[in-house]
């Protein structure tokens, strides 16, 4: 009986937690978009030290959930205001791409301790990371596409209704001073989670190209995002998800 009663009362919490949600993605600083995390992040630019901001990615399922998911593939485009998309926002990758901050650009599975409205679908076994940026590709010189995915080793079942930590976009401040920094830490950038596929280990994926919680719930901004090519769609990248087959990197992620 009290395992009933706390299952009962989890599900209680899930579902008040996406009364307002729909199928779809969320992406904010600090925290999951249930958990208060900010749409924009500012910064002074003068250090070279710490962290300057993380960016975190959920996603969520319609009410049945999706059952024995293996993985996710993670598509985030970038875009910033200018002709041409700063150093600052260069970052190395596998497969060859070489940029001014190298590994200053990170992604990881971990979800906050203090996060309360948000839960980790991986149960803590998600493995995996950055498996590209390329500068320039999709939407022109302005722009960066993140694609990244995590694995776990066994299936497991994703409850619908509530909202799925996915990722934390780690953004270090090396070389944003003095000798050797990369220009362009105050531009204002703009950033989309274009898409996460839910993949299950037999079944047809579930694509998500929307966002969660209304319009702009799976855009954040750095330096307030002004300036941002309209191009892109409403100042931001990646207004049609593009479908990518990623699922060969996040595998050889997993395995590596």
């Amino acid at each position: 009986m009290k395992k009933v009663t706390l299952l009962c009362g989890m599900l209680l919490a899930l579902t008040a937690v996406a009364a307002n949600a729909a199928p779809g993605l969320n992406l904010r600083w600090s925290n999951c978009f249930s958990d208060g995390g900010a749409d924009n992040r500012t910064s002074a630019c003068t250090t070279t030290l710490g962290n300057a901001g993380s960016l975190v990615g959920s996603y969520e399922l319609g009410p049945d959930g999706v059952l024995g998911v293996t993985g996710v593939e993670i598509v985030i485009d970038l875009a910033s205001a200018g002709a041409t998309l700063p150093a600052w926002w260069t970052y190395n990758a596998p497969g060859g791409t070489i940029g001014c901050r190298g590994t200053a650009l990170t992604l990881n599975a971990a979800i906050s301790g203090a996060a309360v409205n948000c839960f980790d679908w991986a149960g803590g076994a998600g493995a995996g990371g950055l498996a590209a940026y390329r500068v320039g590709q999709f939407y022109g010189p302005a722009t960066a596409r993140i694609v990244a995915g995590f694995a776990v080793a066994s299936a497991t079942d994703v409850p619908g209704a509530a909202e799925m930590f996915a990722f934390n976009a780690v953004i270090t401040n090396a070389k944003t001073v003095g000798t050797g920094a990369c220009v362009g830490c105050a531009t204002p950038v703009c950033i989309a989670l274009n898409s996460i596929n839910v993949v299950p280990g037999t079944a047809a994926s579930t694509f998500l190209g929307a966002p969660a919680n209304g319009p702009g719930s799976n855009i954040a901004t750095w330096q307030g995002g002004a300036g941002v090519s309209s191009t892109l769609g409403g100042g931001c990248p990646a207004a049609t998800p593009t479908k990518n087959t990623t699922w060969g990197s996040v595998k050889s992620l997993y395995h590596n």
